[in-house]
């Protein structure tokens, strides 16, 4: 019941933001003030972060089952992706939903029960160091070097979606502080 709820939610949400995204300005522009565009852009916000947040809260209930994640569908290749890098221990390519104009996923070929970064154990220390240089590579190759960041999400109120540990390479444009 409680997953039939939430998948209408997701579902009205998802409207909700295609008919947001589509809004076009009226033609007689001196009718319009800034206000009402700003509080439509709070609202499809507002409904963007509440989509999210429910899309992270979904995924928690099920991280822990063990299922193949998307992510392992990318590694076996069953699933196509944009690689920009990969080795014997990681794999990064593009983010299908980029934040930033270089937005490079980089994650661990084997999850090793490394779903998040909050799971991580001593066992996890080489894996976890090498994905950060990995990390430093893309940025390189990507001719971000010179201003970047690394996002890790952790958990649902973090809005973690995937549960299989992977880092945000992030750059391209001013990143402002605080983020989030």
């Amino acid at each position: 019941m409680a997953a039939m709820a939430t998948a209408s939610a997701l579902l009205r949400c998802s409207r909700f933001l295609r008919a947001c995204s589509a809004a076009k300005p009226f033609p007689n522009a001196f009718l319009i003030s800034s206000a009402p565009l700003r509080a439509r852009r709070g609202i499809c916000r507002i409904s963007a972060s509440l989509d999210e947040e429910a899309s992270a809260k979904a995924a928690a209930a099920t991280a822990d089952a063990g299922g193949l994640t998307i992510f392992d569908k990318i590694i076996s290749k069953e699933i196509p992706s944009s690689i920009v890098y990969e080795d014997e221990k990681v794999l990064a390519f593009r983010d299908i939903n980029p934040q930033a104009p270089v937005h490079v996923l980089v994650i661990p070929k084997l999850r090793d029960g490394l779903t998040q970064l909050g799971k991580a154990v001593p066992g996890h220390t080489e894996i976890l160091g090498h994905l950060l240089y990995v990390a430093r590579l893309v940025a390189e190759k990507e001719g971000i070097l010179d201003g970047f960041r690394v996002v890790i999400n952790n958990g649902p109120g973090a809005c973690q979606s995937v549960y299989h540990l992977h880092l945000h390479v992030l750059g391209g444009r001013q990143m402002k502080w605080p983020p989030g």
